[in-house]
């Protein structure tokens, strides 16, 4: 996978899709750390990757922070925001936590809107990218594509040690049998609330470095859609697997982006493959092919 990502732009790939492909992956696979390990479904995972597009352009473009101070100023946005409606969500379970993150994710929507600083249906624009440590430009492509390439594998291995360490065991065994595991001592809530926490800090990490790579922070990403889609992202790739949702995303981005001439057929497409992929094989595309190997991908 790493090196895919890294001689993509060699073998002829446009390196801004490839950007946008990278920032989705890590996005989808702190969504699956929450649903694919953790088993909660959040409908509000837009507030993260939205929020934090908001605070990293708002935070290079006005106060002229560089890239890497503004990408980490909006990612420990999305860890207080994580704190902040975890506390509120985790109180619930099921489909009643998903409804408290939709709501919750709403309310950061209309915040965004009405926000003087937003910019409103505008967005912010014009986001400069600047210079990294205030020694390597970032307006050279080739210089953004390592520094997100580096971002993407970096947040990868984290989630990647996450799930493998003791904590990701833990999770695993409340998503499977929570009574049980409240039996044998674990606090469930303390332990769903660290994996909530989590996925919306490395959600916002995407979202931040999204609003450097395209220079825009819009309503787009805070919108309730793109919690949906992130959804599908991690179902077609393949839930509670390591790869899927790298896939997923790949597949989800690349969709829109060469069906973008049908306009608004783009949803129905991307409906019918979610549809086909429920019917055919439940796993997600990796999740078959892992069972085929008889291999965890």
């Amino acid at each position: 996978m790493a090196g895919f990502f890294a001689l993509a732009p060699f073998i002829g790939i446009y390196p801004v899709f490839m950007m946008k492909v990278m920032c989705f992956a890590l996005f989808a696979c702190a969504f699956n750390l929450l649903l694919g390990f953790g088993g909660l479904l959040s409908f509000g995972h837009a507030m993260f990757i939205g929020g934090a597009g908001y605070a990293s352009a708002h935070a290079a473009k006005v106060w002229g922070l560089t890239p890497e101070l503004a990408i980490l100023f909006a990612t420990l946005c999305a860890a207080i925001l994580g704190w902040v409606t975890g506390k509120l969500a985790i109180r619930r379970q099921g489909i009643y936590f998903a409804m408290i993150t939709l709501a919750l994710a709403q309310m950061v929507f209309f915040f965004s809107l009405q926000a003087p600083f937003t910019g409103g249906e505008d967005g912010i624009q014009a986001v400069p990218r600047g210079k990294l440590f205030g020694l390597i430009d970032l307006s050279n492509v080739t210089a953004m594509y390592s520094f997100v390439l580096a971002i993407f594998l970096g947040g990868f291995l984290l989630i990647y040690r996450i799930i493998h360490s003791p904590f990701g065991q833990v999770l695993k065994a409340i998503r499977e049998n929570e009574p049980r595991a409240i039996s044998l001592g674990y606090d469930a809530d303390k332990f769903k609330l660290y994996a909530y926490i989590l996925s919306g800090t490395l959600s916002g990490l995407a979202g931040a470095t999204k609003a450097i790579v395209f220079q825009l922070a819009s309503l787009t990403d805070v919108h309730w859609g793109m919690s949906g889609e992130v959804v599908l992202m991690t179902l077609v790739g393949g839930m509670g697997t390591i790869f899927g949702p790298v896939v997923g995303a790949a597949i989800i981005v690349t969709m829109q982006n060469y069906l973008a001439q049908l306009g608004a057929w783009v949803t129905v497409v991307q409906g019918v493959v979610f549809v086909v992929c429920v019917l055919l094989f439940r796993r997600g595309i990796i999740g078959e092919i892992g069972a085929a190997l008889k291999k965890s991908l």
